[in-house]
C-alpha cells in the first residue's frame, strides 16, 4: 500500500459539518481491506487498518436510462451515481465528459480485431481524461470548506486542477517532477497558479504533497485527502461507454495503468450500471496496460504475486510513470476476476502504437494511448484478448501534450523547391 494511503488521516474537513445533500446518494466511506465504515468527510484512510478508503451509495437508488439522458451533456448527467450533490451542474467546473466513442474499423482491421472502439478522453477540456476526476474533486473540496485545490502529478492532473481552480475562482498549487514534458508545463502554467518543479520522481512527489497536506489544513488535494471522491470520477468513462454503446456492456476493454485507479473504477462503474438495471450485467474482461520501464503491476500479475514492488520509473510514458501504484494490488483483482491480464510495453512499442492510432484512425494519442494500443497488439498477437469479442480501448489523452515521443520519427516526407517539377522529381505523385 502506498504512502498516499497510510499517512495522514484528517479527522474533519476545515469547514467541520457539511451540509445535508452535500454528497447525493453518497451513504459512507468503506475501507477496501477491512471493510470498516466511516463517515463521509476529508477522510482517505481507514482509521481501524489504514487501508484505502472508497466511496458508498444508499441502497435505494433509483434510476432511469430516461433521467440519464435528459441531464446535462457532462458528466454531471451521473450525478445520482456519483459523491456530488443534487443542483452540481449548477457551480463553475469545466464541465467535462460525453467524449466521443470511435469505431476504430480501420485498427481492427489491422490489427484482426472484429469489433474495435476507442474511447477518445483528449477533447476534454484540458484534453485528458483528469478533468472528470478534477471536476469530482473540486465539488468535494467545495462542501468540505477547503480552500486551495492542490495536487502532485505526472502531467495531465496539473493542468486539470489548475483549469478547474481557475475557473472556479479559487487558487490552485501543483507539484511536478521537473522532467516533465514541457508541453504540459506550459499548458499548467497558463492558467495562473501555482506550480512547483521538484527534484524527484512522481512518487517523490507525492510523498511532499502528503507533507504539505499535513500542515496545511484547508488544502485539498485532490489525490491525497479528497482522494476517495476523486476517484469516483473515473466512472463517468465507464457510464459513458455503456451509454454510447446504447446501454450495453463491452465484451472486453483495455485501460492504462498509472495509479491503477482508473481501471478499477471502471470497472466499478460496470458494476453499478448492472446492479441498478440500467444494463444487462454481461461479463467485461479487463486488461491494463503499462509501460514496461514502470510495470510494477504488469510484473506482479506475471509473477503471479499479490503484492506491487514498487519501482523506479524510466520510460517516455511520464503519465504513467507512478513506480508506487496505490490502486495496484486492486488492478490485480480485477483482471484476474474478470479472466483479463496486465501487460507491459516497451517504448519502442509505444511510440509504434502512438503512430499505429494516429495512421489508421486519425487519432493522435499522447504516451498513454501509445501504451493501450501496444498493449492491445500484444495481448492480440499472443492469444491473451479475443480478436471476435467487442472491444474498448481508452485513449486518455491528446498527443500534442507528449510531442517528444514523436518528435525523431515523425517529419516531412519531403522538402522541395516550389515548383511541379520538383514535386514530380521527389517521387510524390
Amino acid at each position: 500500500m502506498s504512502a498516499s494511503t497510510t499517512t495522514l488521516v484528517p479527522t474533519e474537513s476545515p469547514a467541520g459539518a457539511v451540509r445535508p445533500g452535500a454528497f447525493g446518494n453518497a451513504a459512507e466511506l468503506a475501507c477496501r481491506e477491512c471493510g470498516a465504515r466511516q463517515p463521509l468527510g476529508a477522510l482517505f484512510a481507514c482509521l481501524d487498518c489504514f487501508g484505502p478508503l472508497e466511496v458508498v451509495y444508499a441502497d435505494d437508488i433509483v434510476l432511469s436510462r430516461e433521467q440519464i439522458t435528459a441531464g446535462p451533456h457532462n458528466i454531471w448527467r451521473y450525478q445520482p451515481l456519483l459523491p456530488v450533490p443534487v443542483d452540481v451542474a449548477s457551480f463553475p467546473s469545466t464541465e467535462p465528459g460525453m467524449t466521443r466513442l470511435v469505431r476504430a474499423d480501420n485498427l481492427a482491421r489491422e490489427l484482426g480485431i472484429r469489433t474495435l472502439w476507442v474511447k477518445d478522453d483528449s477533447n476534454n477540456p484540458t484534453h485528458s481524461f483528469k478533468d472528470r476526476v478534477v471536476a469530482v474533486a473540486l465539488t468535494a473540496a467545495r462542501e468540505l470548506g477547503f480552500r486551495v485545490l492542490a495536487c502532485p502529478s505526472t502531467g495531465n492532473l496539473a493542468g486539470a486542477t489548475a483549469a478547474a481552480a481557475a475557473r472556479a475562482g479559487i487558487r490552485s498549487v501543483v507539484l511536478v517532477p521537473k522532467d516533465l514534458e514541457p508541453q504540459k508545463v506550459l499548458t499548467t502554467a497558463v492558467y495562473g497558479g501555482t506550480l512547483v518543479c521538484v527534484d524527484g520522481t512522481y512518487d517523490d512527489v507525492n510523498r511532499l504533497a502528503i507533507e504539505i497536506a499535513g500542515e496545511q489544513a484547508d488544502w485539498a488535494f485532490v489525490n491525497v485527502n479528497v482522494r476517495p471522491y476523486y476517484s469516483e470520477g473515473s466512472k463517468t468513462l465507464a457510464f459513458e461507454v455503456a451509454e454510447q454503446l446504447g446501454w450495453r456492456l463491452p465484451e472486453q476493454v483495455v485501460v492504462p495503468v498509472a495509479s491503477g485507479s482508473q481501471l478499477t473504477k471502471i470497472d466499478k462503474g460496470f458494476g453499478e450500471l448492472g446492479g441498478l438495471g440500467l444494463v444487462e450485467p454481461t461479463p467485461c474482461r479487463v486488461f491494463g496496460a503499462q509501460a514496461t520501464g514502470c510495470s510494477p503491476v504488469a510484473t506482479a500479475f506475471a509473477a503471479g504475486h499479490d503484492v506491487v514492488r514498487p519501482v523506479r520509473p524510466d520510460t517516455i510514458a511520464k503519465s504513467l510513470a507512478i513506480g508506487d501504484p496505490a490502486d495496484g494490488p486492486y488492478v490485480l483483482d480485477v483482471a484476474r476476476r474478470t479472466g483479463g491480464a496486465v501487460e507491459s510495453v516497451s517504448d519502442e512499442e509505444i511510440r509504434a502504437g502512438i503512430a499505429l492510432l494516429a495512421r489508421t484512425e486519425g487519432i493522435f494519442g499522447e504516451t498513454a494511448g501509445g501504451v493501450t494500443i501496444a498493449t492491445l497488439k500484444k495481448l492480440v498477437d499472443g492469444g491473451r484478448l479475443d480478436p471476435d469479442a467487442e472491444t474498448v480501448v481508452f485513449n486518455t489523452g491528446d498527443g500534442l501534450k507528449t510531442l517528444d515521443a514523436v518528435a525523431d520519427a515523425v517529419g516531412p516526407t519531403a522538402t522541395i523547391a516550389a515548383s511541379y517539377d520538383a514535386f514530380v522529381s521527389a517521387g510524390l505523385l
